[in-house]
């Protein structure tokens, strides 16, 4: 199967992202922060370096980099109560949080952090779909100036012929909408999609992750392939951004986007 070049109901062609923007040092504080927008969905990320590392890797001589994953009351169309008030982190929150520090992990050499902890906050502003995917493209971002700010306090060392960073990371959204395979699905398509998958992938294009779910009908291998060549388009599109976003001053807020009108001159 191939993407059909039928619009959608925002006009997108069946593989195109929605309009993506990154801002890189969205806060004063953290040593690394971006705010990303995949279309109307807005995820804060700020990666926060410590020293450190949980109690089971103590002594061990390496480093730990983790995720947390959360959405504000009012991220979506109604009101949902803070977790934290509630007594109880939610199953989807620790999954998406587990997910987005795995994803890390795997393009990350912990060896070379020392006994220091990384730790990504991941903020769901507005929800609009793909708010994990977006929180992994945005974290990467993060993370790779949290690793550039350890290593200039000789915090982190890289190992000889070992960076400490393999890759970049980024992560889609992809599905079947009315038949055909789509790139970035809005909630609108989300909650209607035959099938559902997401797909994490490193700038080199090998997966780290992939989440897929038939949810009215089986998928065949065609539809699979089609699904995870549109995430490949898109992922590497992504790749492209991030690398722009950190290529920009890391001194002060800097933003790159997909609408050339919204970015920064560096």
């Amino acid at each position: 199967m191939t993407p059909s070049p039928a619009l959608r109901k925002d006009g997108r062609a069946a593989d195109e992202l929605r309009p993506v923007t990154i801002t890189r040092n969205w806060l004063d504080h953290g040593e690394g922060s971006v705010l990303i927008e995949f279309g109307r969905t807005r995820v804060l990320c700020v990666a926060s370096f410590t020293e450190g590392v949980p109690r089971w890797r103590k002594g061990g001589g390496q480093g730990w980099v983790t995720a947390e994953y959360a959405m504000l009351p009012r991220a979506g169309s109604e009101r949902s109560g803070r977790e934290s008030v509630r007594g109880k982190v939610g199953g989807r929150t620790h999954e998406i949080s587990r997910l987005i520090g795995r994803a890390l992990r795997g393009v990350v050499d912990v060896a070379a952090l020392g006994e220091h902890t990384i730790a990504l906050d991941c903020d769901v502003l507005q929800a609009d779909g793909g708010t994990r995917t977006a929180a992994i493209t945005g974290a990467y971002v993060a993370l790779a100036d949290a690793v550039a700010w350890g290593t200039d306090r000789g915090l982190v060392k890289a190992r000889p012929g070992s960076p400490v960073l393999a890759d970049s990371l980024a992560a889609i959204s992809v599905g079947i909408i009315d038949g055909v395979p789509c790139l970035d699905l809005p909630y609108e398509e989300d909650v209607r999609a035959h099938t559902d998958m997401n797909v994490v992938q490193t700038g080199a294009g090998k997966f780290i992750e992939v989440q897929g779910t038939a949810e009215m009908a089986p998928f065949n291998r065609d539809e699979l392939a089609a699904l995870l060549d549109l995430a490949s388009k898109g992922t590497a599109e992504l790749t492209a951004l991030q690398a722009r976003a950190l290529a920009g001053p890391s001194d002060t807020t800097f933003v790159v986007s997909t609408h050339p009108d919204r970015e920064t001159a560096a």
